[in-house]
């Protein structure tokens, strides 16, 4: 393996900068490095040749000031540092050369056992077997003391020497002989011996969670998920020569490895850079392994595991723990001339958010050795999978430190028929505990994917792996690989393109129709038909057709362009208006936009109904909800980040702004005692669906908007293919100002609005959920001259279904009534407890039903204290609440609102 003597070592070699010369031999695989002045002059791999790099390296700094100075060495010493450099170069010849080591560990029964960690004695260098049992090790000449371990079985040692040539060394594993003696725990006996311990253990939690300030090492990660077997009438011939699947529909859908460097400072600041990446059959793709997404520190009170619960799990160490488990001592065993104790971890409740298996501690040091756990979707109430099995192994890196060398996650599930299992392997080499990082290191990007990551060939794969493929592994690559390398090329893409580009009336009617161009990079996006017909008041039935136009560059640039065809059959309007984006720095969020020409729009600038919806309500319930004017418009704006977290947007636009009148009242259902309301907002109730009453002249407003987005602490991955936020686990504040300038191109407007949002999503609460809230102030400081569009409106909500997907809306709020041009302040509030209560009732659990409560806010001048609570039930997209609002302590609406999935 080169990974200890590649990039990663070499990051982590000790260097003294008064000398500038370091000088390293490294006890993983001998190998001896030079550096003078930042530059590598020698290396070696024999420990003959520690104590000559160490001598040259000395004489070196000793005469340093005189080095670079000819003058001053005298020849007698320029021909002995030559010739110790011509001898270590000799030497360094000899031994450069690197043998492997491989074999099979199997247990008593000559059964595989699988990813057993391997790693040389008084080092962090190691390796796991793979799924069969088998482990490689890339070597130097020399003589190693080799461990073996793998919880369960009795911890090997063997001596190896690697001379000239590959060595193949198999083991046999014994089982672990535990031992049920009485266990002592100073100052306790008691009849419960694993709850003695584990209160020895959670004493010390906090001291091992923060004994290490900071540290990196190379990480390898490695995944591979397979479907075990699929329903027949689902998979023909072609969908299993595709994937590759044998008669019974079993086979490797997926497998992607990494390498990289992960580094860590206290508390919580992560980097991690990807060296090397591979995905089976996407030679142009980049791996999505995170070496952060395996890291489970036992030592924390909660591990949250993102995607498979919104609630997090106690650790078997948390400072609560006794609340969630019993713990019962199995045995204990010798290792390494320490006794470790092998704890049962039982959950005290049937249903939570508790692990189950064992974990093994060191007796004395009430340290974590390693641990067997594992979630199923029967007792954790677990998305998508039904069990998760997590192992991992700990090491002593230093005389007081252990770190995970390995760590295992194992799934598997059904869903739909279809069976499915995989796993992730995290293997840890080279730790380097407390290293100086430089000022401004941990800068908030959390991973860093190299460009050059996804061009590393199969030698260097080959030599680099510690987790040899299985042969099935093996030959999912050569199988995937040859079938990238035959689609790859023009001619197969050309006739892809001409099969997926083909229009499909059909298909058309609901989904959309995308046309792709793979020479120019180049697509063109068509919304389906029923969004393109629609029914209003104010036009009639009408057509509103906005295709997309999208084009990529290289350099991960982009122009998107959407031109807009609105025409109203009734009012025979004609609107055209053209949409452009061109995001130049796609890495710091840098866009010019611009949009021209004209629209019927909503008097609601924030927005209230699609126009699929507003024509259901129109046509079916004769509910006109939403009142449009007409506007001729451009607009010119431009975004960028100004600093990682702080986002700046900044619009120009000039508009002709006209009101508009019913002119249509058809309808699809006649609803008794029911009729169309006014195009006016804020015409009286009582006023007919024709009704002309005035609500604004036609004026010009000339309007700068303006705003600062700061999130806190923003972390974010760089990828080849762009740069992706993280959220934060800090509200995110945005400063607005909007300004309606007077007297210029003939403006009439003359205002000025400030508002202040405060907010953040999904705010991780442990056991009991997560939150989101959203707070908001606003003021006009000038309303000399403004119109009703330029009010401060609100996210309102009438009829039975909702928009639950932004935390800022209401549930039963009309959407002009509360429209103000004074100072307001609206909050919102949203919880889901994920199952807290419905996991605990027998019949409900296994339809993974979330709990969700919330409460919204609005004080308006003139409309005061407007509220609303409300509870509901959520599965997936599908959302059900009832809630009930007051306006100034007078109830107000109530009832029950739906979400499906369409906005």
């Amino acid at each position: 393996m080169s990974a200890p003597c590649g990039e990663v070592m070499m990051r982590s070699l000790l260097y003294n900068p008064a000398s500038s010369i370091a000088a390293s031999s490294c006890c993983n695989t001998g190998c001896n490095v030079l550096y003078i002045r930042g530059q590598c002059l020698l290396t070696g791999r024999n420990y003959a040749l520690s104590a000559i790099i160490k001598t040259l390296a000395l004489n070196i700094c000793l005469s340093e000031e005189n080095i670079f100075a000819p003058s001053v060495i005298s020849s007698c010493d320029m021909t002995r540092y030559f010739l110790l450099i011509f001898s270590v170069l000799c030497a360094n010849i000899v031994s450069a050369q690197q043998y492997l080591l491989s074999g099979r560990i199997t247990d008593a029964n000559n059964q595989p056992v699988p990813f057993t960690s391997v790693y040389i004695r008084n080092s962090t260098y190691g390796t796991s077997a793979n799924e069969s049992g088998r482990y490689q090790f890339k070597l130097s000449p020399g003589e190693y003391n080799l461990i073996y371990r793998f919880v369960g079985y009795k911890e090997k040692t063997l001596h190896v020497t690697i001379s000239d040539h590959d060595e193949v060394l198999n083991v046999q594993l014994q089982d672990e002989v535990f031992t049920l003696r009485q266990v002592t725990v100073t100052g306790k006996r008691t009849d419960t011996p694993g709850m003695d311990i584990m209160r020895e253990v959670i004493k010390k939690r906090e001291f091992y969670l923060n004994q290490v300030k900071g540290y990196k090492c190379a990480v390898y990660i490695k995944g591979v998920q397979r479907l075990l077997k699929a329903p027949k009438e689902l998979m023909g011939k072609e969908v299993a020569r595709v994937l590759d699947l044998d008669s019974n529909g079993r086979g490797i859908l997926y497998q992607s490895e990494s390498l990289s460097e992960y580094n860590y400072e206290h508390p919580g600041k992560v980097r991690e850079i990807t060296i090397a990446s591979k995905v089976a059959g996407q030679n142009t793709t980049f791996s999505y392994n995170k070496a952060s997404d395996l890291q489970l520190n036992l030592y924390e009170n909660l591990f949250i595991i993102n995607g498979l619960s919104s609630r997090a799990f106690v650790t078997p160490a948390a400072d609560n723990a006794f609340k969630h488990y019993r713990f019962v001592l199995e045995g204990t065993f010798i290792a390494n001339g320490k006794t470790i104790d092998k704890i049962k971890v039982i959950p005290r409740a049937k249903y939570g958010q508790a692990f189950q298996g064992n974990i093994y501690i060191v007796h004395d040091d009430w340290r974590i050795y390693g641990a067997d756990l594992m979630l199923t979707n029967k007792s954790n109430a677990i998305n998508l999978i039904d069990t998760l099995k997590i192992s991992q192994q700990y090491v002593p890196v230093t005389d007081e430190v252990w770190m995970p060398v390995s760590v295992h996650f194992d799934f598997g599930g059904n869903v739909l028929g279809f069976k499915f299992a995989g796993y992730y392997v995290g293997v840890y080499n080279n730790y380097k505990i407390n290293p100086q990082f430089e000022p401004g290191f941990f800068n908030g990007e959390i991973l860093h994917v190299d460009t050059a990551s996804n061009k590393k060939d199969s030698t260097y794969w080959a030599n680099t792996r510690p987790i040899p493929l299985t042969l099935q592994e093996a030959r999912d690559y050569v199988k995937k690989d040859s079938v990238f390398e035959t689609q790859n090329n023009d001619k197969y893409k050309d006739s892809v393109q001409r099969a997926n580009n083909k229009f499909n009336p059909l298909s058309y009617l609901v989904f959309t129709h995308e046309t792709e161009y793979w020479r120019t990079k180049q697509s063109l996006l068509l919304p389906p038909l029923y969004r393109v017909i629609f029914y209003n008041t104010v036009e009639g039935y009408g057509i509103d057709f906005r295709p997309r136009f999208i084009k990529s560059y290289e350099n991960l640039n982009q122009v998107d362009i959407t031109p807009a065809f609105h025409y109203g059959f009734a009012s025979k309007m004609l609107s055209l208006n053209v949409t452009a984006n061109f995001t130049y720095d796609p890495l710091n969020a840098g866009k010019i936009y611009t949009s021209f020409g004209t629209d019927v729009l909503d008097l609601n600038n924030v927005g209230t109904r699609s126009l699929l919806f507003n024509t259901i309500s129109s046509l079916i319930y004769e509910n006109n909800y939403v009142k449009y004017y007409r506007s001729k418009f451009g607009l010119v704006g431009y975004q960028r980040e100004l600093s990682n977290g702080l986002l700046w947007n900044i619009n120009l636009s000039y508009s002709n702004r006209r009101q508009l009148y019913n002119v249509s009242f058809n309808h699809i259902r006649d609803v008794k005692n029911k009729d169309y309301t006014s195009n006016n907002p804020l015409a009286p109730v009582e006023a007919p669906a024709d009704d002309r009453s005035f609500l604004f002249p036609d004026h010009n407003a000339l309007t700068l908007v303006t705003s600062l987005t700061y999130n806190f602490n923003q972390r974010y991955m760089t990828r080849p293919t762009g740069k992706i936020y993280v959220p934060s686990k800090y509200p995110t504040l945005q400063l607005n100002y909007r300004k309606g300038i007077n007297k210029i191109f003939g403006s009439d407007v003359d205002y000025d609005f400030l508002s202040l949002d405060v907010s953040q999503d999904n705010i991780p609460l442990g056991l009991y959920g997560t939150s989101s809230f959203k707070i908001t102030g606003g003021q006009f400081f000038n309303r000399k001259t403004l119109y009703f569009m330029d009010y401060n409106h609100f996210l309102g909500n009438v009829g039975l279904t909702f928009d639950p997907t932004y935390v800022g809306s209401f549930h039963f709020l009309p959407f002009y009534e509360f429209s103000t041009n004074r100072a307001f302040l609206e909050a919102h509030y949203f919880h889901n407890f994920s199952g807290v209560f419905f996991n605990k009732i027998g019949f409900l659990r296994k339809f993974k039903l979330e709990e969700v409560v919330g409460a919204n806010y609005l004080n308006a001048v003139g409309r005061r204290n407007y509220y609303e609570l409300y509870a509901g039930i959520k599965k997936y997209f599908f959302r059900i609440d009832y809630g009930i609002s007051f306006a100034e302590n007078r109830k107000y609406i109530q009832g029950i609102r739906l979400y499906y999935g369409i906005r």
